[in-house]
């Protein structure tokens, strides 16, 4: 881990405008929260003020785009919305293109502008919610490709030590839907840009079995010259259009919990009882059983508790059918998780990062 001095010549820090505000429209679930105080980051030269006045709080939460967290009622500590904003090529290398984004950037926007540029490789992992600052932190993945597969570096800032530090691959510790980010202090870190190393010349990824059973993109393949970039991009959006709901029309976080993995002799036991059990292998000899089909088997799949819901179409999606507080939905996942341990003895981990005080 390299670390960058603040400035060459630290200047005393200016005092940062702090304001109460609303996070209800602030989070994909739509949870009613209020912050009491709350700073907007979009400049990195206010990063050594923000650490002083971090300091007057007992905890800080740092907030992208809230498609991946359950927030309470009520947050008391301080609020860093990141803002940053810039997308720019930085090296056109024979091996790879090598992109960096500021971390307040849209995801999907991103993949969108670097298919434009001619910069292909993150087409996978299309119409994701969220910026680009918490793509690292969840390590996000979709249709055969992770984050991790197409990560160069990152630049972050240490909330805790007031410096700003460069991080490689191995030093963020990516693993499926983890990195070294959940296992720091929450608050600690703030991620500045993303570096993305997008692999010259392109190959599709086409393994995902929605994929392959794509119309367009099977008749691509078939006809020798195979599927461009932009069309793996336009089929990954139809598929999750299909599947997933619009957080804009329903509350929700996206898939809920992670994909179980399981040993080998776990997933024998397990297709001895269930022949149709949905599972893949993994690299390391385990299987990834589908979290989807464990939940559906349950018979959870379009039910509700109370104003908290699984989706009609997807039963990883847990949804806000309106008016749910994160005490409902913590309340309803903890009921699939029961039913999932019960008849498969397997355990469920959520995906969200449930902010203090969201606990039921």
């Amino acid at each position: 881990m390299s670390t960058t001095p603040a400035s060459d010549s630290p200047q005393p820090p200016v005092a940062l405008p702090v304001l109460p505000q609303s996070l209800t429209a602030r989070n994909t679930l739509g949870l009613v929260c209020d912050a009491r105080a709350c700073f907007t980051l979009d400049d990195p030269a206010q990063l050594p003020a923000l650490t002083v006045l971090a300091r007057q709080f007992a905890s800080v939460l740092v907030l992208g785009g809230g498609s991946n967290m359950v927030l309470p009622r009520h947050v008391d500590g301080l609020v860093v919305r990141v803002a940053l904003r810039g997308l720019r090529l930085l090296q056109a290398r024979p091996d790879a293109w090598i992109v960096e984004a500021a971390a307040g950037e849209i995801w999907h926007e991103v993949v969108a502008q670097t298919l434009a540029s001619g910069w292909d490789g993150l087409e996978n992992l299309a119409l994701i919610p969220g910026t680009v600052g918490a793509s690292p932190v969840q390590n996000i993945g979709a249709y055969g490709v992770e984050l991790a597969d197409r990560f160069d570096s990152l630049t972050a800032w240490d909330l805790h030590e007031g410096r700003m530090v460069e991080m490689d691959a191995a030093q963020c510790r990516y693993a499926y839907r983890d990195s070294v980010f959940k296992h720091e202090p929450a608050g600690r870190w703030i991620i500045v840009s993303v570096r993305f190393r997008l692999p010259r010349p392109w190959r599709p990824v086409l393994g995902y079995p929605d994929l392959q059973r794509h119309p367009q993109l099977a008749a691509a393949s078939a006809n020798g010259a195979g599927p461009r970039a932009q069309d793996i991009f336009n089929a990954v959006c139809e598929i999750r259009r299909a599947k997933l709901p619009d957080p804009a029309l329903i509350g929700n976080a996206g898939s809920f919990f992670k994909n179980p993995l399981v040993s080998a002799e776990q997933r024998e036991a397990l297709l001895a009882r269930f022949p149709d059990l949905v599972s893949y292998a993994q690299p390391d000899g385990r299987y990834k059983l589908a979290a989807g089909w464990l939940i559906d088997q349950c018979g959870w799949k379009g039910r509700d508790l109370g104003a908290a819901g699984v989706h009609e179409r997807q039963a990883l999606v847990l949804v806000n059918r309106g008016g749910a507080q994160a005490a409902d939905i913590l309340a309803l996942a903890r009921r699939i998780q029961d039913d999932v341990r019960s008849r498969y003895g397997v355990t469920l981990e959520p995906e969200p990062v449930v902010v203090q005080g969201a606990s039921a």
